[in-house]
């Protein structure tokens, strides 16, 4: 596995993610101060795809610069607030879920070897245990 290839695909996507958290904030932002420009930008970010963080920039700064400079501002100040710890938060919630994973996994397969022991046990009792008749037996001696 090339890890500074998947550091690089990761970088991208984050981007990408932190240019949507930025339209929505400069569009909640708008919506209160120019709910005109509000729609404006949200009519655009449904046409445009906001998957690459990049191109819908691009895109809007032929459209309208003002704005596009405004998103990148916010995802910039949402990079500098987030980056700081998020790597050991990536890390801890990564082992925290896979931990979740295997105990879930453990439990399940541990109450199939339990219901098929029990279904294995009850097959046994019923088939290879013979079973007394109270009809023929008379316990009283003559």
């Amino acid at each position: 596995m090339d890890l500074k290839q998947a550091a690089k695909d990761t970088a991208k996507v984050l981007t990408s993610y932190l240019t949507f958290q930025a339209v929505k904030t400069v569009l909640d932002q708008l919506k209160e101060t120019n709910p005109s420009r509000a729609y404006w930008l949200n009519a655009f970010s449904t046409k445009e795809a906001l998957q690459d963080g990049e191109a819908y920039l691009s895109a809007l700064l032929e459209e309208s610069a003002d704005l596009a400079i405004r998103v990148m501002t916010v995802r910039q100040h949402i990079a500098e607030g987030i980056c700081e710890f998020l790597p050991e938060m990536v890390v801890t919630s990564i082992q925290q879920a896979n931990m979740e994973h295997r105990r879930q996994h453990l439990e399940r397969i541990t109450q199939l070897g339990a219901a098929e022991h029990a279904v294995d046990s009850e097959f046994v009792e019923d088939t290879d245990v013979p079973q007394e008749s109270t009809a023929d037996s008379d316990p009283s001696p003559e």
